[in-house]
């Protein structure tokens, strides 16, 4: 998923409209749903989000860091259009991109049986940012409707169920990851994942501009117990950032799991850490990123309880 160029269109400021999107695609997931996924856009004023339609009717609006997204709740057996567009931090949308055509497979009726599990599992890096994994057809009652890549236990691909190979793009260089792939039907079933493939890619990659910036940490204290207050501005990403993993004294102390929208600005947390004053706590954290890696940690901070 490469960025693409800027449309040239003007405004009365002089300034530039977001460009087309490019590279979109649409692929059915099931019966009601289909997956649409595009290229990020680059653009000054930054982009802070995209709006999908369906048919011509605005059905998402999605952060400007999301490059795909399922358009639920659709009629089985069913074409649609789709198509997206950038919008900026003024608020502007660019034009529209191609439209993309995708069909709803049928409804079937009373299908629990899941697919087989996708075979043969391969794939190879093709640079620091991009891996290429292919697979053997999986089978199923009915037929296969797409098949999603997994980094760890986390969604990030999806391609039609003729497909038996991809390119996962979005990556971070000199970094192991675990994919794998799981068959999905027309009634949502989805397989059981095909054998792990484990790859690195090459390059180097510290961290450190994956981890959150701002971090700050304070204490309060209410009904006699201590609380720390956390803050922080999550990471630049190609993607949102939904899992964040807080380590208190040197332990891992508690995982914060968003399971609506997450926080697009700064973001906040508190916690109980007990009644005890005058306790010394370090704390820092760290974001589970869209390709399914955790990425650094921020700075650590230090609070001693019972302490303005």
């Amino acid at each position: 998923m490469a960025v693409s160029c800027a449309w040239g269109g003007g405004d009365d400021d002089g300034g530039r409209l977001p460009g087309a999107p490019v590279g979109v695609t649409a692929e059915a997931g099931s019966s009601t749903s289909v997956h649409v996924m595009w290229n990020a856009v680059s653009s000054s004023p930054a982009v802070t989000g995209y709006a999908v339609y369906r048919d011509a009717e605005k059905v998402k609006e999605v952060p400007g860091g999301e490059r795909m997204t399922d358009v639920v709740r659709l009629s089985p057996g069913t074409a649609h259009t789709f198509t997206v567009r950038a919008r900026d931090s003024e608020g502007r949308l660019g034009p529209p991109s191609r439209a993309v055509r995708a069909t709803t497979p049928a409804a079937v009726a009373a299908d629990r049986s899941a697919p087989s599990r996708p075979g043969a599992v391969r794939g190879r890096a093709v640079g620091g940012r991009a891996v290429q994994l292919s697979w053997s057809a999986a089978t199923d009652d009915r037929a296969v409707v797409s098949y999603d890549v997994y980094q760890g236990t986390t969604k990030i691909h999806s391609v039609g169920g003729s497909q038996t190979a991809t390119v996962v793009t979005g990556l971070r260089p000199g970094t192991a990851y675990a994919f794998t792939v799981r068959a999905r039907d027309a009634a949502d079933n989805l397989s059981a994942p095909g054998t792990a493939v484990r790859l690195t890619t090459p390059g180097t990659d510290d961290g450190r501009d994956t981890a959150p910036t701002g971090f700050r940490a304070a204490g309060h204290r209410a009904d006699g117990a201590y609380s720390l207050d956390l803050s922080w501005t999550p990471p630049r990403t190609d993607g949102v950032v939904t899992e964040y993993q807080i380590r208190l004294d040197g332990q891992p102390a508690t995982s914060l799991v968003y399971g609506g929208d997450p926080p697009r600005g700064r973001a906040t947390y508190s916690f109980y850490v007990g009644r005890e004053a005058g306790v010394t706590h370090r704390v820092r954290l760290r974001a589970r990123l869209p390709d399914g890696t955790w990425g650094g940690y921020t700075a650590e901070r230090t609070v001693t309880t019972g302490e303005d």
